[in-house]
């Protein structure tokens, strides 16, 4: 199948997934209970809840600016221009191709390999998805949650142990019994081989211990800041959420999420909101209004940020030749421009 078919169908398929997602919510939902719910709103904590989601977004961007760092140095303020690029692009296209056009803007822009920058999203993706079940599990144990969305971070937590493994194989792979015949073999493909060589040199940032270690503190920084949000929102609709439901509440809308559907989620957001809902005991409509707020104020933060972003980067002169990426050898060296240094040493 060719890469524009195997898009066309994934974006059917993700718009699907909202559509059904949709329908099942409307089904449970009283618009004009929805309309009261959302009429009792306190502004004051929708601003904290806006100011909380902003904090989130800052620091996603020093989270991606530390992982690209070892590779080349892009500064703060660019690196999340091109991250919220990528946000709207997730709110416009279905699928989570966000992920990939932020990859394709920063390379371009920036001078750097797209493959070596997708991979540095690969190790952003991980970690965050680990650091999200993991505190999605310690939610469903402090309430001893059952049914369908314990399940669901059970799955959760396989996922992310299959995709630290995966991470861990390909950044060892070279080590692996075998690996030198199949290098040697993927040389007479020289395209493959130079597409794997440099999406892994943007998954060696992954075994820098400091690069990784910041990684995951940035990413217990937003989600706590998320955690907070949703705390605000409920407060601002009457609803008192514990750390523990909030937690629980974020985590399980992201897990959600995590699944390609339709632009921007539409569907299955508010449909984890609900299901979560239900679970705290929060009334339908209540969860539904609940997860709307906080569903249109991060929309609207990062399509804002994403057009504002955009201008930006097109107002930039493209940086002038490739600049130096990080590969790793068969010796476990990291080499830039050439130059042979410790997969701990600094670029």
């Amino acid at each position: 199948m060719s890469g524009g078919r195997g898009q066309l169908l994934r974006a059917t398929i993700g718009i699907g997934i909202s559509l059904v997602a949709l329908a099942l919510v409307i089904r449970q939902i009283d618009a004009a209970s929805v309309a009261q719910v959302l009429s009792t709103a306190v502004p004051a904590w929708l601003g904290v809840m806006l100011l909380f989601q902003l904090i989130d977004i800052a620091v996603r961007g020093l989270r991606w600016e530390r992982l690209l760092a070892p590779i080349h140095r892009v500064p703060y303020l660019r690196t999340l221009d091109y991250l919220l690029v990528g946000y709207l692009a997730n709110n416009i296209l279905p699928a989570r191709l966000g992920e990939l056009v932020r990859s394709h803007y920063l390379g371009d822009r920036e001078g750097v390999s797209r493959t070596t920058t997708l991979g540095t999203v690969v190790v952003e993706r991980v970690v965050d998805t680990t650091i999200l079940v993991a505190i999605a599990s310690l939610a469903i144990l402090v309430l001893q949650v059952r049914g369908v969305v314990a399940s669901a971070v059970l799955v959760g937590v396989a996922l992310a142990g299959l995709l630290v493994v995966g991470l861990a194989v390909a950044l060892v792979a070279h080590r692996l019994p075998g690996a030198q015949r199949v290098i040697v073999a993927t040389r007479r493909w020289r395209q493959v081989h130079d597409v794997a060589r440099r999406l892994r040199g943007g998954l060696a940032v992954a075994g820098r211990p400091r690069t990784l270690g910041a990684a995951v503190g940035l990413s217990l920084v937003a989600w706590g800041s998320s955690i907070v949000a949703i705390a605000a929102a409920g407060q601002a609709l009457g609803v008192e959420l514990s750390t523990a439901e909030a937690t629980l509440f974020a985590s399980g809308i992201a897990l959600a999420t995590a699944i390609p559907s339709g632009p921007g989620y539409l569907g299955t957001f508010e449909l984890a909101g609900v299901t979560i809902g239900r679970v705290l005991g929060i009334p339908t409509d209540t969860a539904f209004a609940l997860a709307l707020v906080v569903h249109v104020s991060i929309l609207a933060i990062t399509s804002f940020g994403g057009v504002v972003g955009f201008i930006r980067i097109w107002r930039r002169a493209p940086a002038r030749g490739p600049a130096p990426v990080l590969t790793a050898s068969a010796s476990g060296q990291a080499a830039v421009s050439g130059a042979e240094m410790p997969i701990e040493g600094r670029p």
